[in-house]
Formats: C-alpha cells, sequence, structure tokens
C-alpha cells in the first residue's frame, strides 16, 4: 500500500486508528473563544461533532490513510507593485488532484484485503481535525505555529485523508508523538499582527491569511497596514521555521500541481492590473487555483489595501476608478482607505458615494490626513 501512495505521487503517507480526537478539548475551547472569526461553520453542532470524531463521516470506521504532498516552497521575487500570494495558492487547486488520488488508493487497498472497501477521501474542506491525525499517523509533529511539520518535508505540505472500514495496523504507537520546537518562538515572534496568543494557539481574527482569504467583511484599519502587499494568505511564519530551511532542497515539490497558464501573473499579481480586471478576465485569473476561495470582492479588497500600502503615488488614479465605479461597497470602502494612506486629499473631498460604509471610509480616511 506504502509503495501504492508512493507512486501516486503522495510525498508522505500514515495510518491511524479512527477513534475521538484527544485534542477535543483545546478545539472546543477555541471555538467558544470566538478566535475562528467569520468561519462559522466550524461552529456548526453537526461539523462540531464531526471533527472530534471522524467515525461520524464513515459507517463502520475504522482505520484512517493520511497523506501529504509537498508543494512549491520557492521565493517569488518581491516587487512593490505586485501582490504577494501564499506559496500553496501559487498551484493549481489541490483539492480535486488529492481527492482523486485517494480513490485510486481506496481501490489498491480493496484489491489488497480481498474485498471492496468503504471508504471516505477527504481533504481540508471535510470535518476533520487533519493535523492531529496526521501528527497521530506519524507525518510529523504540531509545531507552535499550529501547522504540520514533517521532518525532511517541513510545513509545505498539503493533507489528506482517507477514511476506512478496514482495521490497518498503525504507524506509531499511541503516544509516542514527540514535539521537536523545543525553545524556538521564531514563528510567534516573526508574525506580522501578532496573531498567536501563545504556543499553538492562533487567534484567527489577526492572522492575515484569514483576513485575505477566509474573512467576507472589511479588515480591521489598524491592521491593514501591517498587512503590506499580501493579498491571498502569508507564509511568515513557515518562512521563518528551521524546518522549513533545508527541507525544499530534499523534496521536489508535485509537480502535477505547476500552473502552466499565466503562472507569473498567478504568483505575483500586477496589482494595478488586477484591480482593473473585468468579470471574464478575473474567471480567467483565479480558474483552477486557490484563489478563487477569496472572491471577487474579497480578492479586490486586498489589492486595495496592498495598494495602499505600497507608498506609490502613481496608483491613485487606479483607486480613485475603483472608488468611483466598482459594483462592491466593500471594495469601494477599501479603496477610499487606501487613497487616504496615500495622501489622496483631492480624490476624497471629491468623492461620494449612496452606501454608509463607504461614507464613513472617506470620513476616516479624510480624517486621518495631515491637514494641508
Amino acid at each position: 500500500m506504502v509503495a501504492e501512495a508512493r507512486r501516486l505521487g503522495f510525498h508522505a503517507i500514515g495510518i491511524a486508528p479512527a477513534e475521538p480526537s484527544r485534542r477535543a478539548h483545546a478545539f472546543e475551547t477555541w471555538l467558544d473563544s470566538g478566535m475562528h472569526g467569520d468561519m462559522t461553520y466550524l461552529a456548526d453542532p453537526v461539523q462540531r461533532a464531526m471533527r472530534v470524531d471522524l467515525r461520524t463521516l464513515l459507517a463502520g470506521a475504522r482505520s484512517v490513510v493520511v497523506v501529504g504532498v509537498a508543494h512549491d516552497s520557492g521565493v517569488v521575487p518581491a516587487e512593490r507593485l505586485r501582490g504577494q500570494v501564499a506559496r500553496y495558492a501559487r498551484a493549481r487547486d489541490y483539492h480535486s488532484i488529492i481527492k482523486a488520488r485517494l480513490r485510486r488508493l481506496a481501490d489498491e487497498i480493496g484489491r489488497l484485503v480481498g474485498r471492496p472497501v468503504a471508504s471516505r477521501p477527504c481533504v481540508d474542506t471535510a470535518p476533520v481535525l487533519e493535523r492531529e491525525v496526521a501528527e497521530r499517523a506519524g507525518l510529523g509533529f504540531i509545531g507552535k505555529n499550529t501547522l504540520l511539520i514533517a521532518p525532511g518535508i517541513g510545513s509545505y505540505l498539503l493533507l489528506g485523508e482517507l477514511i476506512l472500514d478496514v482495521e490497518l495496523e498503525p504507524s506509531t504507537v499511541a503516544g509516542t508523538e514527540r514535539n521537536r520546537c523545543g525553545s524556538c518562538t521564531a514563528c510567534l515572534d516573526a508574525c506580522p499582527t501578532g496573531a498567536f496568543v501563545g504556543p499553538y494557539v492562533l487567534d484567527a481574527r489577526r492572522c492575515i491569511s484569514y483576513l485575505t482569504v477566509e474573512h467576507r467583511g472589511p479588515i480591521p484599519r489598524e491592521l491593514r497596514p501591517i498587512i503590506g502587499t499580501r493579498i491571498f494568505g502569508c507564509d511568515v511564519c513557515q518562512e521563518v521555521c528551521p524546518f522549513n530551511a533545508a527541507a525544499p532542497s530534499r523534496t521536489a515539490p508535485d509537480p502535477s500541481l505547476a500552473l502552466t497558464l499565466r503562472a507569473a501573473e498567478r504568483s505575483a499579481p500586477d496589482l494595478v492590473r488586477t484591480l482593473g480586471l473585468g468579470a471574464a478576465q478575473m474567471r480567467q485569473l483565479v480558474r483552477g487555483t486557490p484563489l478563487r476561495r477569496a472572491g471577487r470582492d474579497g480578492l479586490l479588497r486586498n489589492v486595495c489595501v496592498a495598494l495602499g500600502n505600497t507608498g506609490e503615488p502613481a496608483v491613485i488614479p487606479a483607486l480613485a476608478r475603483a472608488l468611483r465605479g466598482d459594483r462592491s461597497a466593500l471594495v469601494r470602502g477599501h479603496a477610499a482607505w487606501a487613497l487616504g494612506r496615500l495622501g489622496a486629499r483631492a480624490v476624497l473631498e471629491a468623492a461620494r458615494d449612496d452606501d454608509p460604509s463607504v461614507t464613513e471610509e472617506i470620513s476616516a480616511a479624510l480624517g486621518g490626513l495631515t491637514a494641508p
């Protein structure tokens, strides 16, 4: 089975028994504290029950095979007028790719055990506490940045799970998992927005990845300047991790995830051009990539913030057009903030908008400007 998993392209594979979560209390405490923000699906009673016991996802579940696929961890040179995109999102959308491989793996397991097996393939959209299960399966350990770190691969890893009604021998003995972070706090110290409450506890409401991908409303004003030119996700807590320093040179990323169409533009989009894209052009930009997750309005909201943080007066006309004519009040409001950050008083003073949220953003932007 392991050989077949490797042949299918999985860089890491492990097996754990299908059993209730050992960290259910920590998960429930995190939810009760509200640190999940707008991700209300996490607090849904049905999903909560599923996440703390993956046996609810498949009748008769006995084992779970956990796999990992390394994605590209290369650095895209930063340019002031180009947006920064998290590494995993610079590639093809991995969900369908990993699920298809898991289905083929289930067929192989059925062949090996001599009967059809009941199975459920899962990626990160399924209600599974996947990092905990991956740790129990021996793929690695959960670091202080809350990410799974696989020795030899690092944390630039996409996870998948195959829940089975077959009892397979676990990869590790229960209770042998060991965290290797030691006294290192590089990830906690480097987080731009201070999103870590402490080791192993992330307040999503301050996390740039959450704010630019999952969050659907206005980004808190006090956090906007800190986001810089990041328009989708953030890798800072991974970039500073010692386990990621040499791992990429030892594990080549999965080539099937590589983008072949407009790869450079999706890896570091031109901010001004992106803000001016029509509906069809926007669909083409995000098609087949994780960028779709943010939605059109969310992505352009992020682009406005990034443009405001460039410090470049040359981008003012593009932001002015967005303030005057974008269909989304969310985008117009963040364009107003960006114009204020760039000192475009005349543009803001001339602006008129029927949406109260945009009017308030304009007033706040003007209020933050130094008197002429």
